[in-house]
């Protein structure tokens, strides 16, 4: 099984900044957030209520100012987690934001005993560093799923083209399309909307209009969807990139 490791040179990965947010940049750094993802099925641990356990995990991870003290909190808290307490632990430090110790949890999870290889996990952590924008993560994440000998899903597609767009890669948004239709997984909604809107918002109207064709073939009700998008995404006037 592959391995992201705490230390995050083993990959290639460069050490995780905090999000910076650029005030100088204006509408052309809008991106398309799609709610279409509210939609998918959630594994069975993520409709959870947090229990005590698991609220003081997180405080605890978050309070750890030192290697050695967040060492201490992995070996004394976090290790006797139950395993529905351990994944809402690493839900709720996604939906925090909390880049370096969720990848830390994530890691520490996947060397459990009772873990299988699980897409949504990869997706999850894909979604999050796509959000901010590190799509090297999202890149090496998407390998380490197949390493674990996972056929990469429609959403595990989706959140990597999505992290192209986020960082203005047009071109491997469009080749990943390509890459994930030739290998057999069909596109769904969440990834046609995410292509459609992002490419619009680029002023990309004739891949635009390529992908649009694409939902007769992949959709059942492809005229119904384009409607749908059309009215909870209106167009807007393309970026003016300079």
């Amino acid at each position: 099984m592959g391995s992201l490791g705490f230390q995050f040179s083993q990959l290639g990965f460069p050490q995780i900044p905090k999000p910076q947010i650029n005030s100088t940049m204006g509408c052309s750094t809008l991106r398309i957030s799609c709610g279409l993802r509210k939609g998918y099925k959630k594994p069975m641990y993520r409709a959870r209520v947090l229990s005590t356990e698991t609220i003081q995990a997180v405080q605890s991870l978050k309070l750890a100012k030192s290697p050695s003290k967040l060492d201490e909190v992995f070996s004394t808290r976090i290790s006797r987690l139950l395993k529905a307490d351990l994944l809402d632990t690493l839900t709720e430090l996604q939906r925090q934001n909390e880049l370096d110790l969720a990848l830390k949890v994530f890691e520490f999870l996947r060397r459990e005993i009772w873990y299988k290889p699980n897409a949504d996990l990869f997706s999850d952590m894909m979604r999050m560093m796509g959000k901010n924008k590190l799509v090297d993560n999202v890149e090496e994440l998407f390998y380490e799923l197949k390493k674990e000998g996972l056929q990469p899903d429609a959403r595990a597609y989706a959140e990597l083209i999505g992290a192209y767009f986020q960082v203005e890669k047009i071109d491997k948004a469009m080749d990943t399309y390509e890459l994930m239709k030739n290998s057999g997984c069909n596109p769904n909604e969440l990834t046609l909307t995410i292509l459609i809107r992002n490419l619009e918002s680029f002023g990309e109207e004739e891949l635009a209009a390529t992908v649009k064709k694409d939902c007769v073939e992949y959709l059942d009700s492809p005229e119904k969807f384009l409607k749908e998008v059309e009215s909870k995404f209106p167009k807007r006037k393309p970026i003016n990139h300079v």
